[in-house]
């Protein structure tokens, strides 16, 4: 097998591909470090074919010359192909080494099993953990992004998917359409009060945003890309919650949620979901994500509230394989993931 490794030189291509790859995932790629998009294809008969593909961010060590790369949500291949999955990782481990990484992290979209109560492996994931394992990566101690979500099969009517909902979730949908809550799709002149919205939800769940501007910035572009659409739930004209839905390949993600403290008896968190799954079919999107699931299925889960509201959609628990480190210069990569760390709190802790 000969692959070629291509760099792609703009957002639209890059959008462009994924679109091509039914497994194309979800990602939350920060603004910090180099992008470089890369595309592999495969020649065969003088036909070139697009086979893997994958974002690389490159994080520069201060006054060294080394970095530390990240794959999100990638490579993107098909994992069912241990042959092309090993050519990709080739390609990726000797770019890495040849680009002054000392360590590299990707993160695939790869399920390993499903379900919350029953757990059921999925073969290609189990098998490519075990490919990793021989090939001298290690399951990460920073996992950036969620390891599990769920998801919704769009491929059904609008009257299935109600009716595979729990009872009360359905109840709750069609409670707030009865209370006059409305839903209504915003626009980039909307963004504000989203962010709004989303900096009071941080406040009262207490969990860390940055700065307004990152959020502004990244929502607009992919606004203005055809990548995303906010959703606003309104009573009245009041708002009372919003949400972003982003569109990577043919997933709508649940990516932002936020709320009020305002009319939530008339329950308008759920409609907005309902009707943001409506958008996505609507839209010809084959899969909704949730957007994240607990580590464990256990109350004392951080994400344990979050995953009760989600289950009552009746999605499929998927479990990912999640982040995986390869130290390109073993010896830099401990020191700068182990020693170094270790020094700063020994620092810390003398002059505390």
């Amino acid at each position: 097998m000969t692959l070629v490794a291509q760099t792609i030189t703009t957002a639209a291509e890059w959008h462009t591909i994924l679109t091509t790859f039914p497994q194309a995932p979800r990602s939350k790629a920060g603004r910090g470090g180099i992008q470089v998009p890369l595309g592999w294809q495969m020649q065969a008969g003088g036909l070139q074919t697009a086979v893997a593909c994958a974002l690389i961010l490159r994080r520069p060590i201060p006054r060294t010359p080394w970095s530390i790369w990240y794959v999100p949500k990638g490579p993107i291949v098909d994992e069912s192909q241990p042959e092309l999955v090993t050519a990709v990782l080739t390609s990726l481990e000797q770019l890495a080494r040849r680009g002054g990484a000392i360590a590299l992290k990707i993160d695939p979209d790869v399920l390993k099993a499903t379900g919350d109560e029953t757990i059921e492996p999925v073969a290609t994931g189990v098998a490519l953990e075990n490919l990793l394992r021989q090939r001298g990566w290690h399951f990460s101690a920073e996992q950036i992004q969620f390891r599990n979500t769920v998801t919704l099969d769009l491929g059904r009517s609008e009257e299935e998917l109600l009716a595979a909902m729990h009872q009360k979730t359905r109840y709750n949908i069609r409670l707030a359409a009865k209370k006059e809550v409305v839903v209504r799709e915003g626009t980039a002149a909307d963004l504000p009060l989203v962010y709004q919205l989303y900096a009071e939800t941080a406040a009262r769940d207490g969990f860390l945003i940055r700065p307004r501007d990152y959020y502004l910035d990244g929502w607009q572009t992919l606004l203005a890309a055809g990548l995303a659409r906010p959703l606003i739930a309104e009573y009245e004209g009041t708002p009372l919650g919003a949400v972003i839905i982003v569109a990577c390949g043919q997933k709508a993600i649940y990516m932002y949620g936020a709320s009020t403290d305002l009319e939530r008896q008339r329950m308008p968190n759920y409609l907005l979901q309902w009707e943001a799954i409506r958008w996505a079919k609507n839209n010809g999107y084959t899969t909704y994500d949730f957007w994240g699931a607990p580590d464990e299925f256990v109350e004392t889960d951080s994400l344990w509230g979050v995953w009760r509201f989600k289950k009552g959609f009746n999605g499929l628990v998927a479990h990912h394989i999640g982040a995986w480190d390869f130290p390109v210069r073993p010896w830099l990569y401990w020191a700068y993931s182990v020693a170094l760390p270790r020094y700063v709190a020994w620092l810390k802790g003398k002059r505390g």
